[in-house]
C-alpha cells in the first residue's frame, strides 16, 4: 500500500489547514470555487423547503409530480446554459444566476425524497446531512494533500467502477434483485466520494492550467455532494425500515 500512496506520515490539525503547498492562484481560485459551492447549497436547500412545504400541502397532487420533472428539465437546462456560455469575465454574475438556478431546481426535486424521509423518520435528514459534509470534507482534503499521480489511479478506479455500476443496474432490470439494488446504493456512494477526489484534483490541475471558470467547477463539487447525500439518505432509510420491520 506504501508503494502506491506514498509514505504514510502522521495526521495532524496544522497540517490539515495548512495550504501553503498550493500555489496563491490556486488557493484564491478554490476560495472562489468553494464560495460558489455553498452558495449553491444554500439554495438548494431553500429550494428543498419550498418543495418540502408544497408535498406537506398537497401530498400527491398531479401537478406536484409535473413540477418534479420540470424542475429536473430546468436543472439541466441552467448547467447547459453554464457550459455554452463561456466565462469571459464579463459575464460571471449571469452564469452564477444559471448556478443557483440549478441548485434551486436540483433541491426542489429532492423535497419528495425529504417528505418521505420524515414521514419515516425526521431525524434521518440530519444525520444524513451531517455524514455528506464529513465524507465531502474529509476526501476534499485528502485530494488536495494527496500526489498528482493518485489523479491516475482514481480515474482508472472509478472507469471501472462506473462500469461495474451499469452492468449491475441493467442485470437487475430483468432480475429485480433487492440484494442487486442495495449494491447499488452502496456502489454508487463509493464512486460519489472518488468523484470528489477526481474533480478536486481535475480542478486544482486546470486552475496551474491557467483554466479560471470558478462557476462551472463549482457545478461538478455541487453535483458530487448532492450525489452522495442522495444515496446517504437511501442508505439511512432503508436501514430504518429493517429496523422497524424487526
Amino acid at each position: 500500500m506504501d508503494s502506491l500512496f506514498g509514505n504514510r506520515r502522521p495526521i495532524s490539525l496544522k497540517a490539515m489547514s495548512d495550504f501553503s503547498s498550493l500555489e496563491p492562484p490556486v488557493r484564491k481560485h478554490l476560495k472562489n470555487v468553494y464560495t460558489c459551492l455553498t452558495l449553491s447549497i444554500l439554495t438548494a436547500a431553500a429550494g428543498s423547503f419550498f418543495s418540502l412545504t408544497l408535498f406537506q400541502a398537497f401530498q400527491h397532487a398531479w401537478y406536484l409530480r409535473l413540477s418534479l420533472f420540470l424542475a429536473s428539465i430546468a436543472s439541466l437546462g441552467f448547467v447547459l446554459a453554464i457550459a455554452f456560455t463561456k466565462d469571459n469575465g464579463k459575464n460571471r454574475m449571469t452564469r452564477l444566476g444559471y448556478l443557483l438556478g440549478a441548485a434551486s431546481c436540483t433541491g426542489y426535486v429532492l423535497g419528495e425524497a425529504l417528505y418521505y424521509t420524515i414521514q419515516l423518520n425526521p431525524s434521518i435528514i440530519f444525520t444524513a446531512l451531517t455524514g455528506t459534509s464529513l465524507i465531502f470534507l474529509s476526501f476534499t482534503l485528502s485530494s488536495l494533500f494527496a500526489e498528482r499521480r493518485t489523479f491516475l489511479y482514481v480515474s482508472s478506479l472509478l472507469m471501472s467502477l462506473v462500469t461495474l455500476s451499469l452492468m449491475t443496474v441493467i442485470t437487475n432490470l430483468f432480475m429485480r434483485s433487492y440484494f442487486l439494488y442495495q449494491a447499488q446504493i452502496y456502489l454508487g456512494l463509493v464512486i460519489m466520494c472518488l468523484f470528489v477526489i477526481y474533480d478536486t484534483q481535475l480542478i486544482v490541475d486546470r486552475c496551474r492550467n491557467g483554466e479560471k471558470d470558478y462557476i462551472s467547477h463549482s457545478v461538478m463539487l455541487f453535483f458530487d455532494f448532492v450525489g452522495i447525500f442522495r444515496r446517504l439518505l437511501q442508505i439511512l432509510s432503508h436501514m430504518e425500515k429493517d429496523k422497524k420491520r424487526r
